[in-house]
C-alpha cells in the first residue's frame, strides 16, 4: 500500500516543478518582452527627430552596453579609484592587470563618474565633457567596442539637441533594470539580440550589414561575463 502513495507523492512534487519552471520561464519570458519594449521605445522618444532610422541601432546598442557595463562596475567603483591614485602615486605605468583585478571584471572605468553622476548637468556643454570623459576612463578592451560602434560619432548632434541627458535618464530608469540583480547574462544576451533582430528588420537590412545577432550576442557575454576576455565584432563596412 505504500508503493501507490510514495508514487503519488513523487508525481505530485514532479508536477509542481514543473509548475514552478514554467511560471519562472512566463516570468522571464515576461521581463524580456517589457525590457525589449522599453528600449525600443527609446529610440523612438529620443532619437525620432534627430536621426535616421538606420542609425537608431548605433546610438541605443552601445547604451545598452555602457549601462550594462556601469552596473556591473558600481559595486568596486571607489576601490578601482583608489587603486588609480595608489599606481599613480607610485609612478607604475602598467596598470591594467591591477585596475581590472580592482573592479573584479575583464574591464574597469578610471573616470570619476559613473552614469548616476551624469544625472543633474547645468548645461548640456558641461554633460558632453563629463560623458566624453566617463567615456574615455574605460579600458582599452572597452574603448575598442566603442571605436566599432562610432559611438563618439553621434555624441554632438545628442547634445546639440539636448537629448544626451534624456537618453542617460531612460537608460537609468528602474523599469529596465540593466543590473545583474534584474537580469542575468543570459538574458541580457538574449535582449540584445532581439534588440538586434528589431532593428535589422525595421532596417530592411540583409544579415553582415549591421550587428549580426552572432556578433551581438558574442560580444555581450564577453561584455558581462565576470573576468572574461573581451572582444569586439568586426566594425560594419
Amino acid at each position: 500500500m505504500l508503493y501507490p502513495s510514495a508514487t503519488t507523492a513523487h508525481d505530485v512534487d514532479i508536477a509542481q516543478r514543473l509548475r514552478a519552471r514554467r511560471t519562472s520561464s512566463e516570468m522571464d519570458q515576461a521581463t524580456h518582452n517589457r525590457i525589449v519594449s522599453f528600449i525600443w521605445s527609446i529610440a523612438d522618444d529620443v532619437l525620432r527627430d534627430l536621426f535616421k532610422r538606420g542609425k537608431h541601432p548605433d546610438v541605443i546598442l552601445p547604451m545598452c552596453v555602457l549601462r550594462r557595463l556601469d552596473a556591473l562596475l558600481e559595486p568596486t567603483k571607489r576601490a578601482v579609484l583608489d587603486t588609480k591614485q595608489m599606481l599613480d602615486d607610485a609612478r607604475i605605468t602598467e596598470q591594467r592587470a591591477a585596475l581590472a583585478d580592482a573592479a573584479g571584471q575583464a574591464f574597469y572605468n578610471t573616470s570619476r563618474f559613473t552614469l548616476r553622476d551624469l544625472r543633474s548637468r547645468g548645461s548640456q556643454q558641461q554633460l558632453l565633457a563629463d560623458f566624453n570623459d566617463y567615456l574615455d576612463g574605460f579600458s582599452p578592451n572597452v574603448q575598442d567596442i566603442l571605436d566599432n560602434f562610432k559611438f563618439r560619432n553621434q555624441l554632438p548632434t545628442l547634445s546639440k539637441a539636448d537629448a544626451l541627458g534624456t537618453l542617460i535618464d531612460k537608460f537609468l530608469d528602474p523599469d529596465i533594470d540593466l543590473s545583474p540583480a534584474g537580469i542575468d547574462n543570459h538574458a541580457m544576451g538574449t535582449v540584445f539580440e532581439e534588440l538586434v533582430r528589431k532593428f535589422n528588420e525595421d532596417n530592411n537590412e540583409e544579415a553582415g550589414e549591421h550587428w549580426t545577432p552572432r556578433d551581438a550576442v558574442r560580444l555581450m557575454a564577453n561584455l558581462c561575463s565576470c573576468r572574461s576576455r573581451i572582444s569586439s565584432s568586426p566594425a560594419p563596412t
